[in-house]
């Protein structure tokens, strides 16, 4: 079976944790995924969407395509699912002209109405799918998953440090690096107040701190989990708006993957993965900062304990692990696994093991509501509808 994602580009971040990360089960179910970079040329594109008939189904990933190009790609497909992960339908944060454009918004309703399935990242938005006209039977949600596995693997293998310095880490890009540098003045107190505090900055582009400690690293692919698991807490501050609420929180997710306790500003998903006094804290007055910060640096233990609350809630709502076979069903319905469960388990984790070695497949009339327990698909013996 031939799967075909367009997308930004294939190493586009939002590319690599929604649908890269689940090849292994896309592969042990037989279905060969193929990539592309959706053309800038409109000529090129409107070819390109023509051609994604040979594909039994074709994911859209966060463009909002205009009219001609998506009407080609809707006639083309005969299985069409939009992925997104943010509140594509309006304006960033930071835009000089607002966040409401009647044109994304167009855009977005057409595409959401017409497509077989929408894969939302987070409740917001599968809300707002539903507002602009898509049907509630076809929006599922879908959340921005993390390979729990090589966070603990890097951990293990992470040597300790030797200094008292408590290192909180800020992972992201030059665009979500403006929501750090709109509250500067409440890291310069934060380093005034806790001499041995670092920030590092894990980016493309750095913030000019001048009373705290930073550390500048070069964001690579190679290193961030490195970066991020050698770290004492981890740092997440976004505006409190409607692009903001449309964030699936990825670089929270890092954090608590990485066994770090999470400081986060009350805002969207961030209110339903970190609960504070358990995996970190919600802060939202500079006062807040302060406090959190101030006693997470002077009660190591308890931070560290906090770090494997932080964990249990990647490995109970948002590891790969158990989103994989929902991702294989919404994508390429009735697909069946040519292999054992028994070996896509080993592949994964080889240390795991089931307890039967028959054909598996997905079972469609099983339920798939919850977003807060980790197993979101029943297994059951048989043969798929297109085998």
């Amino acid at each position: 079976m031939e799967l075909l994602a367009l997308v930004e580009s294939p190493d586009h971040v939002c590319c690599r944790y929604r649908i890269k990360a689940f090849e292994p089960f896309l592969a042990s179910f037989g279905v060969r995924l193929t990539y592309e970079s959706i053309e800038s040329n409109p000529v090129k594109r409107l070819a390109q969407m023509l051609r994604t008939s040979r594909y039994d189904s074709v994911i859209l990933q966060r463009k909002l395509l205009d009219g001609l190009s998506f009407s080609a790609l809707r006639s083309a497909s005969k299985n069409l699912i939009f992925d997104f992960d943010d509140a594509v339908l309006y304006r960033d944060s930071y835009s000089s002209k607002g966040q409401h454009c009647v044109k994304r918004m167009r855009r977005f309703e057409r595409i959401v109405s017409q497509v077989d399935t929408v894969l939302a990242g987070n409740s917001f938005l599968a809300n707002r799918a539903e507002i602009f006209g898509a049907k509630a039977s076809n929006v599922h949600f879908m959340p921005t998953c993390i390979d729990l596995a090589a966070y603990q693997y890097s951990r293990a293998h992470a040597k300790l440090r030797q200094d008292d310095r408590f290192v909180m880490v800020w992972i992201g890009s030059s665009s979500t690096l403006k929501g750090l540098e709109a509250t500067q003045k409440l890291w310069e107190t934060i380093g005034e107040l806790i001499p041995n505090a670092l920030l590092r900055v894990v980016c493309d582009r750095f913030p000019n701190f001048r009373k705290l400690n930073t550390e500048n690293v070069q964001w690579t692919q190679a290193s961030e989990i490195s970066q991020i698991v050698s770290a004492d807490i981890g740092i997440s501050h976004v505006p409190d708006d409607l692009w903001s609420r449309g964030k699936c929180g990825l670089k929270v997710l890092q954090y608590l993957a990485g066994g770090l306790p999470v400081l986060t500003n009350p805002v969207g998903v961030h209110q339903e993965m970190v609960k504070s006094g358990v995996n970190g804290f919600l802060v939202d007055k500079p006062r807040e900062w302060l406090e959190a910060i101030h006693w997470l640096s002077r009660n190591r233990d308890s931070s560290a304990e906090m770090g494997l609350s932080s964990t249990e809630t990647i490995r109970n709502g948002y590891d790969v692990a158990d989103w994989g076979l929902h991702f294989v069903d919404r994508v390429m319905p009735g697909a069946v696994a040519p292999i054992s469960m028994d070996e896509i388990q080993a592949n994964l984790h080889p240390k795991t093991t089931s307890k039967s070695s028959r054909e598996w497949m997905i079972d469609r009339e099983t339920p798939l509501h919850s977003q807060s327990n980790g197993h979101h698909c029943e297994i059951k013996t048989g043969r798929g509808v297109n085998s």
